[in-house]
């Protein structure tokens, strides 16, 4: 059997874009990938997260949130970034392909348009990962 290829997706607080991450990538991949997200300061799961990610099947709601420190010393094929913050805050990791790849932060939407703005993140994200899985095909 093949070894999986490692991702690590961060964000700053692990709260949305790197759990939509994993979640959509573990979904579309997982038999392929070991998908796992951290942030640089976490700070629990967003509910709206929970909610836009089962919109689509994916269910995260025994997701938390982690810190990157809890992967200092392991290896991974590919570290992506999906904050400019995390990507400057980034730890380094020997032999991973560093990719970053910004999004918006849902939450910090207008109340009004939070919701929507959560989805909209969402299908980037999905969108992001769909292209990465084509582009690193075996």
């Amino acid at each position: 059997m093949e070894n999986k290829k490692r991702v690590l997706f961060l964000c700053t607080g692990n709260s949305a874009r790197s759990q939509m991450a994993e979640g959509i990538l573990r979904r579309l991949a997982g038999k392929d990938y070991d998908v796992a997200s951290a942030g640089t300061h976490p700070k629990g799961v967003h509910p709206r997260t929970i909610e836009v990610m089962s919109e689509i099947g994916v269910d995260i709601s025994a997701h938390t949130s982690k810190d990157v420190s809890q992967f200092d010393g392991r290896q991974f094929d590919y570290v992506i970034t999906v904050c400019d913050r995390a990507k400057q805050q980034c730890p380094v990791f020997p032999g991973a392909a560093a990719i970053h790849w910004g999004f918006d932060d849902p939450a910090d939407a207008d109340a009004g348009r939070r919701l929507d703005t959560f989805r909209r993140v969402r299908d980037e994200i999905h969108g992001r990962i769909r292209m990465f899985l084509l582009a690193n095909r075996d």
